[in-house]
């Protein structure tokens, strides 16, 4: 994947066009797989937009739910933006700057029906599949078997996206970065009109109060935007990679009893930057996906490593900690996520690491290593315990390896020797000043959360700070 870029103008997202069209299909590649099963993906930036199709009228009346006209594409189903397990991502980039400008019209009347819709999203989520699966029986079998643990991906991608149509700088590579991923499942141009009929359907019958036929033609508009956006990520993807890797499993180290650095070789040249993540899934679990992050810098021998903690009822994780051994064969997404180093600069890194977060910030640090570069990397290395910082040796060598890199070990209750108790925003506003430094986070949402309150109050640039948590990115924006 490409480092950060600036958008041009004709990545944005519009709120023109509308109506039900066909969307123009992608052209497959020669050598473009399918992946077995298929899927309609929902979690997983960069082609070229095509025009949004023209306006057509929107409907005078309001159809039955489940009796309308499919809308334009479809996002798939099954990850949406759920942030990476390991300290890695979700679709994001730097945090944009706030904007100031009133919502859009279009805006408007989302954020309405999101208002209404929010006391019943449960109910929302089930009538949403039940008309998607009983209109359309053949795209129940692109979802996992169980739906329980990620029943609400798909519709959170798109209510999410439609929350923040007005947010173009920011969405488009939310919307690309889903589109691109969705390519593993094998979800097709196609299938996009099912689900904006479903979803049409579903915020219909709940949305009484506010829902009208202008209501109807905003999210039509929205949807055609965000499903156009998809495809064509999807379909300028499809000429220069696979949708999927195979990876061999070659050494799973068990650091403690729930965390496992594996190991894997992919069936192809893998092509990746530090600081970015993958979606991984394994053979007992077809069609579930969860997110993890490199722990090195691209390697000569081609290797990939992850950084994995099993959490209560984490189907992915814990057979990936528990079960998983060399020889086993998973399978490998496409490399998203924007928190990269930008070596066009000679700003120092702040790098704020919490868990398995540590993971790509490892990474980071071998990158800048490779590159010769001689500027300042500070790192504060933050778990609840001792016992959390299972990385710590490898970090503490990293430190005697290279001069310019400091390494703080921070955490919440008394124990190791060389950590500080100390609460990991409390470190960062302590130190500093960081005006002089790009800064990136990785770990769980609400360390995220706290670290770039920390960031923003410390006097750091919301466009300096760079993570891969979406709902996260979309806060600090929003500011």
């Amino acid at each position: 994947m490409d480092a950060p870029t600036t958008k041009s103008a004709d990545n944005g997202i519009s709120g023109e066009g509308g109506g039900w069209f066909t969307p123009h299909k992608p052209v497959r590649s020669e050598d473009g797989r399918t992946a077995p099963g298929g899927g309609l993906p929902s979690e997983e930036h960069i082609p070229e937009q095509r025009p949004a199709p023209e306006a057509r009228p929107a409907p005078e009346a309001r159809p039955a739910p489940g009796a309308r006209s499919a809308p334009g594409p479809q996002p798939s189903a099954q990850e949406a933006p759920a942030p990476p397990a390991s300290g890695g991502a979700s679709p994001s980039s730097p945090a944009s700057p706030p904007s100031h400008a009133a919502p859009s019209p279009d805006a408007q009347l989302i954020q309405r029906t999101m208002a209404e819709i929010a006391p019943v999203a449960d109910k929302v989520t089930s009538y949403f599949y039940a008309l998607l699966f009983v209109n359309h029986p053949h795209l129940r079998g692109l979802f996992p078997a169980s739906m329980d643990t990620q029943r609400d991906r798909l519709l959170k991608a798109l209510l999410t996206a439609a929350e923040h149509i007005d947010n173009k700088q920011v969405l488009v590579e939310y919307l690309q970065h889903l589109g691109r991923g969705h390519r593993k499942y094998g979800t097709q141009a196609d299938h996009y009109p099912a689900v904006g009929e479903a979803l049409l359907g579903a915020l219909s019958h709940y949305a009484t109060d506010s829902w009208s036929a202008e209501t109807e033609a905003a999210w039509v508009r929205a949807y055609t935007t965000i499903s156009q956006v998809m495809i064509d990520a999807a379909a300028e993807d499809e000429r220069k990679a696979p949708p999927w890797w195979f990876a061999e499993v070659v050494s799973h180290d068990q650091r403690t009893p729930d965390i496992a650095v594996v190991t894997v070789r992919p069936d192809q040249p893998y092509p990746f930057l530090a600081g970015q993540y993958t979606a991984l899934e394994t053979p007992w679990w077809p069609r579930i996906w969860r997110h993890y992050s490199f722990a090195s810098a691209p390697r000569s021998d081609g290797l990939l490593s992850f950084h994995v903690k099993a959490v209560p009822a984490g189907w992915v994780s814990n057979a990936l900690v528990h079960r998983a051994r060399p020889g086993d064969t998973l399978r490998l997404g496409p490399p998203a996520g924007t928190m990269t180093v930008d070596h066009s600069t000679d700003n120092g890194l702040l790098c704020l690491g919490g868990g398995t977060g540590i993971a790509p910030i490892k990474a980071l640090i071998e990158d800048v290593a490779e590159h010769g570069e001689r500027r300042p990397v500070e790192v504060f290395y933050g778990a609840r315990t001792d016992y959390d910082l299972y990385d710590i040796d490898t970090m503490l060598r990293l430190q005697q390896a290279h001069p310019w890199l400091d390494v703080r070990p921070v955490i919440d209750a008394p124990g190791h020797r060389q950590a500080r108790q100390i609460q990991l925003p409390d470190a960062v506003r302590e130190y500093g000043p960081w005006n002089e430094y790009d800064a990136y986070l990785s770990g769980p949402p609400g360390m995220i959360r706290k670290g770039i309150d920390a960031l923003l109050g410390a006097g750091v640039p919301s466009e300096r700070i760079r993570h891969d948590e979406f709902e996260e990115l979309i806060a600090s924006a929003s500011r």
